[in-house]
C-alpha cells in the first residue's frame, strides 16, 4: 500500500496583507499553513492603500480582482494649499502619483485584508491574540513556542509581521541595523468630515509640515494625516501615545487652515497610528528555515505607495519558489526573482519626502510651481458636487 507523504507545514507570523497572501499560495502548493496574529481579531479600517502593476495580476490570479474593483475608492481630486489656506493647485491624483486610470486600484486597507482572509479562512488555521515567543531551528524543522502557551514544530516559518518585525529581531538582531530613517514622522487617524469632502484629498503645507484630509467617499468621516520633518527619529515617543500627541501638538501649534480642528480631533481619536517614515534594507531575507516578506523584509516607506504591491508580489513569488524546491533553494530563488524590483522601488524615494513635503520655503515654492504646471496640462479633476 502506497503511503502519502505528509504535507509540509508552515507558520506565518502576521495576518495583515503579506501573511494571508502567502498563506493562500502556500496552501495552493500543498502546504499545511498556520497564521499567528498578535491582535485579537482581523484588523479592519485603516488608511487607503494602492494595488498597482504586477500586484493586480496577483490578485486576479487569486480571484479577488472583481471584489477589489467594487471596493475601489476612485479618488478624483487632490488639492494643495498654501500656509494661509489659499489654493496652490487642484489636480487629478494620477497627475501626481503616476497611476494608471482605469487599472490601478486604491482600496481601504480593511477591504483588502478582509478579502484575503475570506479567501483562506476555510483552509488555513488562524491563531489570533497570540504570537511567537521563541524559535529554535534544527535540520528537522523549527520548534516554536507561543506567548499564549504551548509549542509546535513546523517545517518552515515566515515573518510577515511588518516594519517593526519581532520575527526579524529574533532572527537577525535589532531593527536599528536595517532601518533607514527618511527624515519624517507621520500620524494618521479618523475624524468627522466637517468640510463635506467627497472622493478627494486636501493637503496644507508649510516648510517641513503637512496636514491632509482624505475623504474616500461621501462619508461622515475622513482620514487625517499629519506629516513633519525631524532630523532624528523621536525614539521617546514610540510606544507612548501621549508623547506622540504632545509632539504633534508642539510641531503644529501655530499652524493655520483646519489644523487646529485636526489637533482637537487628535486629542479624542482612538485609532491614531504614529510612526517614522523609513525603510527596511537587508542583505538577505532568510536564515535557515525562516524567511521574511513584505515590510518585515523590505519596507519601502509609505511615500512610495508600493508597500502593499510589494507584499502581494513577494508572497506569490515566495510560495512559487517553494512549490518544488527545498527551503534553501526556494529562498534563494525568491530573492533572485524579487530583489531587483524591491531595490528599484526603494531607490525611487531618494532622500525622503522632499518632493512632496519640502523642508524649505524655496523648495516648497518650486514644488508648487511644478504642481501648477501639472494642473495646467494634466488630467482635469472631477468638479466638486454641489451639496445642499
Amino acid at each position: 500500500m502506497t503511503r502519502t507523504a505528509p504535507r509540509r507545514t508552515a507558520l506565518i507570523s502576521g495576518a495583515s496583507i503579506a501573511g494571508p497572501a502567502l498563506a493562500f499560495w502556500l496552501n495552493r502548493h500543498g502546504y499545511e499553513v498556520t497564521v499567528v496574529e498578535k491582535a485579537g481579531t482581523l484588523r479592519s479600517g485603516g488608511y487607503p492603500i494602492d494595488v498597482r502593476g504586477a500586484a493586480l495580476d496577483v490578485v486576479e490570479k487569486m480571484g479577488l480582482l472583481p471584489r477589489l474593483r467594487d471596493a475601489h475608492i476612485d479618488l478624483r481630486r487632490l488639492t494643495f494649499l498654501h500656509g494661509d489656506g489659499s489654493e496652490v493647485a487642484s489636480l487629478h491624483p494620477h497627475a501626481v502619483t503616476g497611476g494608471a486610470t482605469g487599472r490601478d486600484l486604491e482600496v481601504r486597507r480593511g477591504d483588502l485584508t478582509d478579502a484575503l482572509y475570506t479567501a483562506v479562512r476555510d483552509e488555513v488555521e488562524f491563531l489570533f491574540n497570540d504570537s511567537i515567543d521563541t524559535l529554535d531551528q534544527s535540520e528537522h524543522g523549527v520548534d516554536v513556542t507561543f506567548r499564549g502557551g504551548g509549542g509546535r514544530r513546523f517545517d518552515l516559518v515566515f515573518g510577515a509581521d511588518g516594519m517593526h518585525s519581532r520575527t526579524r529581531e529574533m532572527l537577525f538582531g535589532p531593527e536599528e541595523q536595517f532601518h533607514r530613517y527618511l527624515g519624517y514622522c507621520f500620524a494618521v487617524f479618523t475624524m468627522r468630515n466637517t468640510l463635506g469632502l467627497s472622493h478627494e484629498t486636501v493637503m496644507w503645507n508649510t516648510p517641513g509640515r503637512a496636514a491632509a484630509l482624505y475623504a474616500v467617499g461621501d462619508e461622515d468621516e475622513v482620514h487625517a494625516f499629519l506629516t513633519f520633518a525631524r532630523p532624528e527619529p523621536p525614539f521617546d515617543a514610540f510606544g507612548d501615545p501621549q508623547a506622540q500627541r504632545d509632539l504633534i501638538v508642539q510641531v503644529f501649534a501655530d499652524a493655520g487652515w483646519e489644523v487646529p480642528a485636526i489637533l482637537a480631533a487628535l486629542h479624542d481619536a482612538d485609532d491614531v497610528f504614529f510612526d517614522a517614515v523609513g525603510q527596511i534594507r537587508m542583505p538577505r531575507w532568510s536564515k535557515g528555515r525562516v524567511a521574511l516578506l513584505g515590510d518585515a523584509a523590505h519596507a519601502p516607506s509609505f511615500l512610495t505607495g508600493q508597500g502593499t504591491s510589494l507584499a502581494l508580489i513577494g508572497a506569490y513569488h515566495l510560495a512559487g519558489a517553494l512549490a518544488d524546491r527545498d527551503h534553501a533553494e526556494g529562498f534563494a530563488a525568491y530573492e533572485h526573482a524579487t530583489r531587483d524590483f524591491v531595490t528599484l522601488t526603494q531607490d525611487r524615494i531618494g532622500e525622503g519626502g522632499g518632493t512632496l513635503f519640502p523642508t524649505t520655503a524655496g523648495a516648497l515654492e518650486q514644488r508648487n510651481e511644478r504642481l501648477r504646471g501639472l494642473s495646467a496640462r494634466g488630467i482635469p479633476p472631477t468638479p466638486r458636487a454641489t451639496r445642499g
